[in-house]
């Protein structure tokens, strides 16, 4: 069973700034220091933020879903201003999912303002169809929303 799920923001910085985080390990190291009730730590295993670069998320106790997973980057287009990741060890891949992809876009809307989205797309065996509903964008949109507060403060203030 395929699906995607997405979710966007609008935030009032040039895409150019906005891709400083999103396309490098500035968004991972943002997510840990800003939602310790989203993700708990999240560890470089190997890389420098370009492709091929692969990071283990961790996730508080009590949070539904899996505890950890690593992921790799396998996409980081500094032209298009997309990053992919997608899990490639634990977490969703062990509750039938054979697919948990995320695409990072940040889209250029006027010269001091950009779009972000993201997007999840997975693929879970029919036999465990129900784990679907473990899939939610709400860690990505709080994931944004983080994003845009440091963007928008760090922009102005510079």
């Amino acid at each position: 069973m395929f699906g995607t799920v997405s979710s966007e923001r609008e935030v009032k910085v040039p895409a150019s700034e906005a891709w400083k985080i999103y396309g490098t390990l500035e968004l991972s190291n943002m997510v840990g220091r800003t939602l310790p009730s989203q993700v708990s730590k999240i560890d470089v295993v190997q890389g420098d933020g370009t492709v091929g670069t692969v990071l283990e998320v961790f996730f508080p106790p009590g949070k539904p879903g899996p505890r950890s997973y690593k992921e790799k980057f396998t996409v980081v287009d500094n032209e298009k201003r997309v990053k992919v990741v997608e899990v490639v060890e634990g977490g969703y891949l062990d509750l039938g999912f054979t697919l948990y992809r995320v695409r990072f876009e940040v889209i250029e809307k006027e010269k001091e303002e950009c779009v972000t989205r993201t997007t999840i797309e997975y693929d879970v065996k029919e036999e465990y169809a129900a784990n679907a509903s473990l899939v939610s964008i709400q860690t990505f949109v709080a994931v944004m929303e983080a994003a845009a507060l440091h963007l928008i403060q760090n922009y102005v203030n510079n």
